[in-house]
């Protein structure tokens, strides 16, 4: 059995692994960051490493998801599934891992109460959370020293909010064919990926019909005409 990650991924290195994958704009920061599939799937397997090696994720854990739609959110999803473990958004409580952000941290202590938990700054240049309490793992820190190459786990467990991997990996595909996607289309969006069906729609379709996605956070209305120019946006 593949994992979501080896299935998206794997396609995408072979077919175009250095052009552009995910674009994420900040519009209230001014950030721009662009990752190839060949980044995005460094990033993913360096997320994968600090999660199976330090915070003892694999086939059959859950792992909360508290987490804006981010680049560094795509990787901390296609890393838990590197791992064979289950992405948490809608069924918590029960989870051994969250990730979260530093304002989401009581969240994160009903997602997961007598697990770990990771807390990502979300910061382009890698800094680490301010005043983050004993106990709780700075993502950024931990990360990068973690390998950028993982072998996908060969028996993943469940892989969305209870869903098997062919069932995610089918409602992807449906919903790629649904919205018409091809892989000539460079997708912008500003759409959240906060339940199981945002994700699937905005984010695992998109990979699916071998597309590429420019996300936009906190978009500001008069620079998107032109962002869809500069970026060569089709649909959005």
């Amino acid at each position: 059995m593949t994992t979501v990650s080896a299935a998206l991924l794997d396609p995408l290195m072979q077919r175009d692994p250095v052009g552009p994958r995910i674009t994420f704009y900040d519009d209230a920061t001014g950030e721009r960051i662009e990752l190839s599939t060949v980044t995005l799937a460094n990033w993913a397997a360096k997320t994968a490493n600090l999660l199976r090696d330090e915070l003892g994720a694999g086939p059959g854990s859950r792992v909360a998801v508290l987490l804006p739609a981010h680049w560094q959110s795509a990787a901390v999803y296609f890393g838990i599934w590197w791992v064979g473990a289950e992405v948490a958004l809608e069924r918590t409580g029960d989870a051994e891992i969250a990730l979260c952000t530093a304002d989401r941290l009581d969240e994160a202590d009903a997602a997961a109460p007598m697990g770990e938990i990771a807390v990502l700054s979300l910061d382009p240049f890698g800094k680490p959370v301010p005043d983050l309490a004993i106990g709780l793992t700075d993502y950024a820190t931990a990360v990068r020293v973690h390998g950028d190459q993982i072998v996908p786990e060969r028996h993943p467990g469940p892989a969305l909010d209870g869903r098997s991997v062919a069932e995610v990996l089918a409602d992807a595909s449906e919903r790629a064919r649904a919205q018409g996607l091809t892989p000539q289309d460079r997708v912008m969006s500003s759409r959240p990926w906060s339940t199981a069906t945002e994700l699937t729609d905005n984010l695992l379709a998109v990979f699916a019909a071998g597309a590429s996605l420019v996300q936009v956070a906190n978009p500001d209305p008069a620079a998107l005409d032109r962002r869809r120019q500069t970026e060569k946006v089709t649909r959005g």
